[in-house]
């Protein structure tokens, strides 16, 4: 290997590093602050009157609309850069906070805390900052470049909840927000960093040729959509929204009701957060060595059974945290496995938009998963009805992953016969 050659290769190495760094920091921040939601229904509802039914629909609701809005900011990404769209996010996720902190009214923290930090958090997540790194790293590093990024942005859901909880003892729920809102704010211009492969032309040696061609968005869409493979991923992935948006809910309150030791709930929730950053860097560096359909599988398998013994097994203090560690383990390692399989069957041209679909289905799958444990247990009296859907859901998204097919996609116009003579 060539001097020049070598030095390229490390600037290359260097230029790729930054930009999951990046990634990482942005995450950190909007998924970290996100995590904190939970800290203020109490606050809400005794400092301020607020009806805690109130309270709980603005935290469900931004789900929603960070599901509906993915796709919107994936495809302003895939068009203008992450560097603005980050930016705008940061702001509106920033002015949802604040909006929060000073609401006189609980319609104000509905759009606060539900509207704009929905918003806000579709620009500053999955669909806009790992899909940056897929595009700057190279087919074979995508997968582990994306599996380390989405790890280190875990690292804020173990941070910045202990980081508001002692704001808002100390200072009130409003100076606790607005450090949060502070937290974003700082996030803001690090978009810049993940447009590297805008400002250096293609970090990779070279492109794959799908990624090179001149389909349109419309075109991409409508070859997506016919996609066996693409239909059967977009599915799979609302199991994962309902799997981990009834356990992040509903757990500490199922705990509860089996005598288990006050703040053991709180406890296996942070292990969760902990254990989920080996999780994400392991998932992505399975996704680069074997078939990443197959890693979500046997992961969707893991997870199934996982919830299936947990909620058969007697309840220990060893059985919980036991349970925290397998589920942080297979948290969101389906992230860079799921857009890696896209970027590895469409390209990256429009991996912000493509993912931001999927994404949707997911953040359907989450608020079904948190409304359904709720119902489920006012209607009956009981988790059993909804941990016995949850661990068959795991069953159902395997079979559903195995058998999607991950060639790449031929995007090339065919040529036109001629007419005979």
């Amino acid at each position: 290997m060539s001097t020049a050659t070598r030095g390229d290769s490390l600037t290359l190495k260097t230029q790729l590093t930054l930009v999951i760094v990046a990634a990482a920091l942005i995450m950190s921040a909007a998924m970290g602050v996100r995590q904190t939601f939970g800290l203020f229904i109490g606050p809400f509802s005794f400092d301020r009157g607020m009806p805690v039914t109130l309270i709980a629909f603005a935290i469900a609701l931004h789900n929603l609309v960070w599901g509906f809005a993915q796709p919107f900011a994936g495809a302003a990404a895939d068009r203008h850069g992450a560097a603005p769209v980050v930016a705008f996010g940061a702001a509106v996720f920033a002015a949802g906070l604040a909006l929060a902190a000073a609401a006189p009214s609980g319609w104000a923290l509905v759009v606060g805390l539900g509207v704009l930090v929905g918003i806000g958090i579709s620009c500053t997540s999955f669909g806009v900052v790992l899909t940056a790194v897929g595009r700057v790293a190279s087919a074979e590093q995508r997968s582990l470049a994306m599996g380390i990024a989405s790890a280190g942005g875990s690292l804020g859901q173990v941070l910045m909840v202990p980081l508001a909880q002692a704001v808002r003892l100390n200072a009130g729920i409003s100076t606790s927000l607005l450090v949060l809102a502070f937290v974003m704010l700082l996030a803001a211009p690090l978009g810049i960093a993940l447009d590297r492969r805008r400002s250096y032309g293609a970090l990779t040696p070279a492109t794959a040729p799908h990624d090179a061609a001149t389909a349109s968005l419309r075109d991409t869409l409508a070859l997506a959509t016919r996609h066996r493979g693409y239909r059967l991923l977009t599915l799979g992935f609302f199991t994962c929204g309902f799997q981990l948006a009834f356990i992040a809910t509903h757990l500490p309150g199922y705990l509860f009701l089996c005598h288990m030791p006050i703040g053991l709930g709180a406890t296996a929730l942070s292990l969760i957060g902990l254990f989920n950053m080996a999780g994400s860097w392991a998932c992505g560096w399975l996704g680069g060595r074997f078939r990443q359909q197959h890693v979500l599988g046997w992961l969707y398998l893991i997870r199934g059974a996982a919830i299936a013994a947990f909620f058969l097994l007697p309840k220990t203090t060893a059985s919980v945290v036991l349970f925290a560690a397998v589920m942080g383990l297979t948290w969101l390692g389906t992230v860079p496995l799921t857009s890696g399989l896209v970027a590895k069957v469409f390209g990256t041209r429009h991996l912000g938009t493509l993912f931001g679909l999927c994404f949707l289905s997911h953040q359907l799958g989450s608020f079904l998963g948190a409304w359904l444990g709720g119902f489920v247990f006012d209607v009956t009296g009981s988790y059993s009805l909804i941990w016995a859907a949850t661990a068959a859901a795991g069953v159902l998204a395997a079979l559903l992953h195995f058998p999607i097919d991950d060639a790449v996609v031929d995007r090339a116009p065919r040529p036109v016969e001629t007419a005979r003579a």
